[in-house]
């Protein structure tokens, strides 16, 4: 690393990349038997996996926040985010009248009709006043090689490769073609042959040039 140019991993807090890798709302190994036995919590010091509600009593004093679910996708409350971590730029949600961030991109097949912003990682219909749907997708665009350039690359390369195999069939069709077309013979050739035919030989009556005397 250059002098003066920051780390990546430096950009964003130790915790947060361990965060999103983390599968929550599933059963607690610890506490199984347990009523309320579901990790949907996260303690930012320890990093250590998802956590229910049972596991936080040996994090006193640890800094703990709680993930929640919409649509199958985890999200967090933008008061509990914010006090950890500089969220500018993601488009925030209001669920459950609480105003949330996704953790991770949510790509869609194809921008709605009419959109004119879009997630500049995943290309998730925004308003337009954010760049990013998610926080994976912040630090993914925001990396020295984002997400959306390895993706351009690679549809670039994707197309060049198309147009060079288009252009390869369009020869190699051209060339089959004309070798299936029969050719027309030159116009000297055709008079020469022409010139050339003879014409058949006379047939005469037998007898006719002899003279009889009687």
């Amino acid at each position: 690393m250059g002098a003066g140019v920051p780390d990546e991993d430096s950009m964003w807090p130790s915790w947060l990349r361990p965060l999103l890798e983390t599968s929550f709302f599933v059963q607690c190994k610890f506490h199984s038997d347990a009523h309320k036995s579901e990790c949907n919590m996260y303690c930012l010091d320890c990093m250590n996996g998802a956590l229910c509600s049972l596991c936080l009593a040996y994090h006193k004093d640890h800094r703990a926040i709680q993930i929640r679910r919409s649509s199958y996708h985890d999200v967090i409350r933008v008061s509990e985010i914010q006090k950890f971590m500089d969220i500018t730029g993601v488009q925030t949600y209001i669920i459950n009248s609480a105003r949330v961030v996704f953790l991770n991109e949510r790509p869609q097949p194809r921008p709605g009709k009419g959109v004119t912003n879009t997630c500049e990682v995943c290309e998730r219909s925004l308003l337009v006043s954010f760049r990013f749907c998610s926080l994976g997708c912040k630090i993914a665009g925001t990396s020295s090689t984002p997400k959306n350039q390895k993706k351009k690359r690679s549809a670039v390369a994707t197309s060049d490769s198309e147009d060079s195999y288009s252009s390869s069939s369009s020869h190699a069709h051209e060339k089959t073609v004309r070798s299936f077309t029969p050719s027309t013979p030159p116009p000297t050739v055709v008079n020469f042959r022409t010139a050339k035919r003879r014409k058949g030989i006379p047939h005469r009556a037998p007898m006719g040039g002899l003279i009889l005397e009687y």
